[in-house]
């Protein structure tokens, strides 16, 4: 695994969180440098358990409001506050994040010290393919683009800067989204791409009225991407076999591996 650029996934659940598998949340290493990708109910939790610390986060990106995705969120932020946290920190997510966060800590008479800057994201400015640099330092970028759900939702490619000589790694995440051929183009070459996969073929209709994809989809997408390695996650609770995701994805793209909690995964 490379130990210098990784994720630990913290929740690999859909909607309902199970014993096995939290609702959604990731931490992306890179050089030293920690981010959280999305953040359900349970996140700082699901960090402990983990063995992850909560305070070395840096960045936070929501992809989108739905409360597997957020939930977590606010308590996440009063806990930094409880554990005496100073330093900085930038959180990136659809519009609508900060005014539901600042309610929150309004009505609860919370309060938070430390510097929060909030970037929040425009739908419609990215809804004809293009990216947005939300974040920068001399670890690595961030880049958002727009996914298809039912709410705004957004895709984040991590890129880190490597030593002069070397190629940049690049780990996509895509949750949640109904398949569309252009995601491809979005997360063209990554080395890890990790896509939600909620249902499997047998619920392809449910996948399109709920805007979400099935195992083969995201394999579709990893395989038109020409990605190094496909990473499937935000499994329905429905399926009690998790070998069925990988029987369906793994004709059309044989590199690929289920997410599991508190699992690490390279990107090469």
């Amino acid at each position: 695994m490379n130990t210098d650029f990784y994720v630990t996934v913290l929740g690999s659940g859909a909607a309902i969180s199970t014993h096995t598998r939290n609702c959604s949340g990731q931490i992306v290493h890179l050089h030293g440098f920690r981010m959280l990708i999305d953040c359900g109910e349970a996140t700082q939790i699901q960090l402990r358990v983990c063995h992850e610390r909560l305070q070395s986060i840096e960045l936070v990106c929501i992809s989108h409001l739905h409360g597997d995705h957020f939930f977590g969120l606010p308590g996440l932020l009063s806990t930094m506050q409880l554990c005496g946290r100073e330093a900085p920190l930038t959180v990136v997510g659809p519009l609508g994040l900060r005014s539901i966060m600042d309610s929150i800590f309004n009505l609860s008479g919370s309060h938070i010290d430390y510097p929060i800057e909030y970037h929040e994201l425009d739908y419609e400015s990215l809804a004809n393919g293009l990216q947005l640099q939300v974040f920068s330092n001399n670890k690595c970028t961030v880049r958002a683009f727009a996914l298809r759900h039912s709410v705004p939702s957004f895709g984040y490619i991590v890129e880190d800067k490597p030593k002069k000589g070397e190629s940049p790694h690049r780990y996509a995440y895509c949750c949640d989204t109904a398949y569309f051929e252009e995601l491809a183009q979005q997360v063209e070459g990554v080395d890890l791409l990790c896509m939600e996969s909620t249902y499997l073929d047998s619920y392809a209709e449910r996948a399109v009225q709920h805007q979400h994809s099935t195992a083969s989809q995201a394999a579709t997408v990893a395989r038109d991407a020409h990605a190094g390695q496909l990473l499937l996650t935000h499994f329905s609770n429905r399926f009690k076999e998790p070998h069925a995701f990988l029987d369906e994805a793994s004709p059309i793209f044989p590199n690929v591996i289920l997410a599991e909690d508190c699992k690490r995964y390279g990107v090469f």
